[in-house]
């Protein structure tokens, strides 16, 4: 018989920041940088997935999720990966309640998978008293959804949910990630903060058919996908080098150039309603925009200097827009 130790019934509350790409996304997918290397920006920003872990009073695993499950073992967990950060953090306890929460909902390319296994895993460690640096939990992470779930995904959402910031991440093929902060003035940094607006596209979607199309074309040394994450990669560089001179004009025209290559990559990446609504804020005082994520739906994110104008665009379009600040810290323990 299980027997409770009331002593260790503190609840324990994480938080992992969403995501937004600023340059290189779609080049921190394995069958990419193991052959060439990869490299992107990306900035944490102030919303969250949270995570709480509690010790039941009787036996089981209580998991609180968009599905309710209550089961004994952990090979019962329907759930991917809980089951598998149960596995990896390896634990012992028999009567754990774990409950996720997330200000913006799945499939809507803020890389919330990688923010709720991040949350997940620190909450874990946090259970057993284990510390752990953001480098191991951000591959931990990716241990469980790219190597055990082998999902068609990049590291990107894992290791800027762990570290936050606006960080410039380095993938070697060897499978080693770089991670340095961007190197941009206060001024710079309060002005693209101010002037990045984000907009839903009224629906979400899974990213999977398109990542595994990236995925497949990579593994097959497609030149024209090849062709188009090279130059995607470059202009990652540029807009590192855009953003660290203050030159926002630049980086808002590496954007639009970005979108109109990433286009390219899966005929399900846009569609003639995105197209519209892309068209239309680029007609009404954006400098350059493109979808958040895999493409397909999600967000749009665009910068300019006339928000007004766009909000009312946007507004005329029927899109929502979420505002937001860049969150400077990555994966951390709210309350234990």
């Amino acid at each position: 018989m299980y027997v409770f130790d009331a002593l260790d019934s503190q609840m324990i509350i994480t938080r992992s920041p969403l995501r937004i790409s600023l340059g290189g996304g779609g080049t921190d997918l394995p069958s990419y940088y193991r052959e060439h290397g990869g490299f992107l920006i990306s900035a944490a920003i102030d919303k969250y997935v949270y995570i709480t872990v509690h010790r039941r009073f009787v036996e089981g695993f209580l998991l609180k999720y968009s599905h309710l499950e209550e089961v004994s073992t952990i090979d019962e967990i329907k759930h991917p990966i809980i089951r598998e950060a149960f596995k990896l953090a390896g634990v012992r306890e028999r009567n754990l309640e774990i409950a996720s929460m997330a200000d913006i909902p799945a499939g809507t390319g803020l890389g919330s998978s990688g923010s709720f296994t991040t949350a997940l895993l620190k909450a874990l460690h946090a259970l057993h008293k284990n510390l752990v640096h953001p480098s191991e939990l951000a591959e931990q992470a990716c241990r469980i959804e790219i190597e055990k779930l082998q999902e068609p995904i990049g590291k990107q959402d894992q290791y800027i949910a762990a570290y936050g910031g606006i960080t410039c991440f380095q993938f070697q093929p060897n499978g080693q990630v770089l991670a340095s902060p961007l190197k941009i003035s206060e001024e710079t940094y309060l002005e693209l903060e101010d002037n990045l607006l984000l907009f839903f596209t009224g629906y979400s979607r899974s990213a999977s058919t398109i990542l595994q199309e990236q995925h497949d074309k990579s593994l097959e040394s497609d030149r024209t996908m090849l062709e188009n994450l090279h130059l995607v990669k470059e202009l990652g560089r540029q807009s590192q080098r855009a953003l660290e001179a203050g030159d926002l004009y630049e980086f808002a025209r590496l954007m639009d150039v970005h979108w109109q290559r990433k286009k390219e990559r899966s005929s399900s990446m846009s569609n003639e309603r995105i197209n519209d609504f892309y068209d239309y804020a680029m007609a009404n005082g954006a400098l350059g925009g493109k979808l958040i994520g895999a493409g397909g739906g999600g967000f749009f994110m665009f910068y300019t200097e006339d928000k007004g104008r766009l909000r009312q665009a946007m507004r005329e379009k029927g899109l929502a827009e979420i505002r937001f600040r860049f969150e400077p810290e990555g994966t951390k323990i709210l309350i234990q």
